[in-house]
């Protein structure tokens, strides 16, 4: 059952833990053992783990720990633990159920981390590593190091057992690329329209943003009341260097839910997506993440199979200040959703978006018409924005201004 490989690596190990004379052979015993077998040391260093570090707290703690047997005692002998039973028992148990006949060191591995109290996998975690970043390697050939990613052979794709699809969908391009919009870069390239007006909006927007702790905004209006324009305003406004200088080297990210669960069919694959890009937003000390609609984060990815959703892996980091994120969301959503998730809604600040009036709606398409005259080749009078704004309001009720009147006067240049 066990391979050949795997099987010399543990008589090695049970010879150092007799002549050492350790009552125990334990669950870091066999980590330990696992560092000097092939198949499970190429998938560690594919993981990013440093193995002279783990070798050395594994060693550390394994002689500090494990009890010794009684020299007098020469007929007891070293006996496994019942953990090191299981993590045997569920890697046989994952092969034979995968239609495989031989266990490798790295299907070792996989069943280690189903022992969660072990020191053992506190040390893999201490170092970065969970479970499906092996499962990806062994299954996917995805490497968690830069230029490492492999195709794995057949058999230890597929000996994974009941997690060999554990996630699939990973990418080798920067997570904030994959499933971000950075709108700086939107705005320096001309894609933005200006922002006209809600100065009260975006300076308290601003002013939360330059917080230490709690610094996630959260935009809270009707459908077209200009919530999007705001945070897009807020980005052209950083790029023209109009914001205080807390601000000025900042980059808004927009999240690209889409993209983030398009071809997640997995278990964890949603997780892991969004686990990466809340990492390399973390890296980054600038960055603002922007989350259109915010109430659809609550349950995305859950309902895929994950084990938690979006909402519960931001929780941390927004209530450190390692991320500052800006939401936007209606008020209806608001009360039905978000507001009931009280951990997350009391990581924001509510800013109110109100529907504008018809004269600033006015102000507001004649600074935008500069834009639908280039599109349209036509020029609009002074005259026909106040028409435009004043019958928008009057006779369109099922949306709200300045989002019904920009569709009036985009509607009367294309009716050509």
């Amino acid at each position: 059952m066990l391979n050949k490989e795997l099987e010399s690596t543990l008589n090695s190990a049970f010879k150092v833990a007799r002549n050492k004379r350790h009552e125990f052979m334990t669950v870091e015993h066999l980590l330990l053992a696992m560092l000097d077998n092939q198949d499970a040391s190429d998938v560690l260093t594919a993981c990013g783990v440093e193995v002279k570090k783990l070798s050395s707290s594994l060693v550390e703690f394994i002689n500090s720990t494990t009890p010794l047997l009684n020299v007098e005692d020469e007929e007891r002998d070293t006996q496994p633990t019942l953990g090191f039973q299981r993590v045997l028992q569920r890697a046989v148990f994952h092969v034979q159920s995968s239609g495989k006949k031989e266990v490798s060191g790295a299907n070792v591995l996989v069943a280690i981390f189903s022992e969660q109290e072990s020191q053992a996998v506190y040390l893999l975690k201490d170092q970065s590593v969970a479970r499906i970043d092996i499962v990806n390697y062994i299954s996917h050939g995805i490497s968690k190091v830069a230029g490492q990613s492999d195709a794995p052979s057949e058999q230890d794709g597929d000996s994974v057992g009941e997690d060999s699809g554990a996630a699939e969908g990973g990418t080798s391009k920067n997570p904030l690329e994959a499933y971000a919009v950075n709108l700086n870069a939107e705005a320096e390239s001309g894609r933005i329209d200006p922002l006209i007006g809600r100065h009260d909006e975006v300076e308290r927007t601003v002013q939360i943003l330059s917080r230490r702790r709690k610094n996630n905004p959260l935009l809270v209006g009707e459908a077209g009341v200009g919530k999007t324009a705001i945070a897009e305003g807020l980005a052209k406004r950083i790029v023209d260097g109009e914001v205080p200088e807390i601000l000025e080297n900042s980059i808004i990210y927009s999240l690209d839910l889409g993209a983030l669960l398009a071809g997640t069919k997995y278990r964890g694959d949603f997780e892991k997506r969004f686990k990466a890009l809340l990492g390399e937003l973390k890296k980054r000390d600038d960055s603002v993440l922007f989350i259109d609609e915010i109430h659809t984060i609550i349950g995305a990815g859950a309902a895929s199979g994950g084990v938690m959703d979006a909402s519960n892996l931001l929780k941390p980091l927004l209530s450190s200040g390692d991320l500052r994120c800006l939401g936007s969301t209606t008020f209806q959503e608001y009360r039905s959703i978000f507001d009931k998730d009280r951990a997350l809604s009391r990581r924001f600040q509510k800013i109110d978006v109100n529907e504008p009036s018809a004269d600033d709606t006015y102000k507001i398409l004649k600074g935008l018409k500069s834009n639908f005259e280039a599109h349209h080749d036509i020029v609009y009078t002074d005259k026909a924005l106040r028409a435009a704004s004043d019958l928008a309001a009057r006779y369109i009720n099922e949306r709200f201004l300045p989002d019904k009147a920009i569709d009036v006067i985009d509607e009367a240049g294309a009716y050509q």
